[in-house]
């Protein structure tokens, strides 16, 4: 797998041994950089690509935390620390509510794991790090500066997501670690902070690992029914809900639904907002719920029943080589 680059976070951004209470440096050696390849006839191939790579946390005797897209139908995984040294690991599971996702390692990593905290203590201001494979030249000392709701285009959301400044600049799987030492959170996206020409990180909370943990250690999922999925990638336009794209595979392709096409009711009930559509959605019952769309269409209000599916059955499940 490729050896790690030479880039390094600005000076001015990175941790500092003097500012901690707890040893920097051992808790940064528990974020372990991550690289995996996929199918090219993987589902998830065309949007995430067959190479990806990133970070991960050790939690445990060489249980890794990562963030799940990362991973999705991976067919190998290798695991690199800070050191260079590297290791098979193996593709335990993914959980699309929370979008976390677990590596074991197949070989000794020889790394403490990172204890876990409470992202739900944590307040805005407080000081973090991101931490990234290589230690502090590679890791961002931030700042919590929001807690709220996300709404992703692909069928996702977070009732409090963590956000935070200045922006890990290869934040997928980056580790945010509290002004104690503790993990409290999995880096998954970038975004542009509103009405400001700056970046933050969005980050999932380490206390919506907890529920799922033993499940996805035991059966690469959670054990309970999957929430129905519509293959429909959305996003929200003055108080409107738009679609953006369909997946190929998915119920919206099938119900013939097109970009630009906007999603004004489901079930009956009036929707301004990505949040309030999949809660409406998801309230409706598990995968495989009918589910009831009015939908505006080039001047053309219509109805429409999609039948939602477990977007799990369309990805490839992983093997331990």
């Amino acid at each position: 797998m490729p050896a790690l680059t030479e880039w390094k976070v600005p000076p001015v951004n990175q941790p500092r041994v003097g500012d901690y209470g707890f040893d920097l440096d051992r808790a940064l050696a528990s974020v372990v950089g991550l690289h995996s390849i996929i199918p090219p006839d993987a589902f998830s191939a065309d949007t995430l690509g067959t190479e990806r790579a990133g970070n991960g946390v050790i939690i445990d005797d060489g249980l890794v935390l990562t963030i799940g897209y990362l991973i999705t139908e991976a067919e190998a995984v290798w695991l690199h620390a800070g050191d260079g040294r590297v290791v098979e690991g193996h593709a335990l599971g993914f959980d699309a509510v929370t979008g976390f996702g677990l590596v074991q390692a197949l070989g000794r990593l020889d790394l403490d794991p990172l204890p876990i905290g409470s992202s739900s203590s944590t307040k805005v201001g407080d000081r973090v790090i991101m931490g990234g494979v290589g230690g502090r030249t590679r890791s961002v000392a931030s700042q919590i500066v929001a807690k709220q709701e996300f709404a992703g285009y692909w069928e996702y959301m977070l009732d409090e997501a963590i956000f935070t400044h200045p922006a890990h600049p290869n934040w997928g799987g980056a580790g945010l670690i509290s002004d104690r030492g503790e993990l409290i959170g999995i880096g998954s996206l970038q975004l542009q902070r509103d009405n400001k020409p700056e970046h933050v990180n969005m980050v999932v909370p380490i206390d919506l690992l907890k529920p799922v943990l033993d499940d996805l250690r035991k059966f690469g999922r959670v054990n309970k029914p999957a929430r129905p999925w519509l293959g429909m990638y959305s996003t929200e336009i003055d108080d409107r809900v738009v679609i953006a794209g369909v997946s190929a595979k998915g119920p919206a392709a099938r119900a013939e639904l097109k970009a630009d096409d906007v999603i004004l009711a489901i079930n009956g009930e009036k929707i301004t907002s990505q949040a309030s559509f999949y809660r409406k959605l998801w309230a409706l019952g598990p995968a495989g719920v009918d589910v009831p769309l009015t939908v505006y269409h080039e001047g053309v209000t219509f109805d429409v029943v999609l039948a939602s599916i477990d977007r799990t059955r369309l990805l490839k499940t992983p093997r331990l080589h």
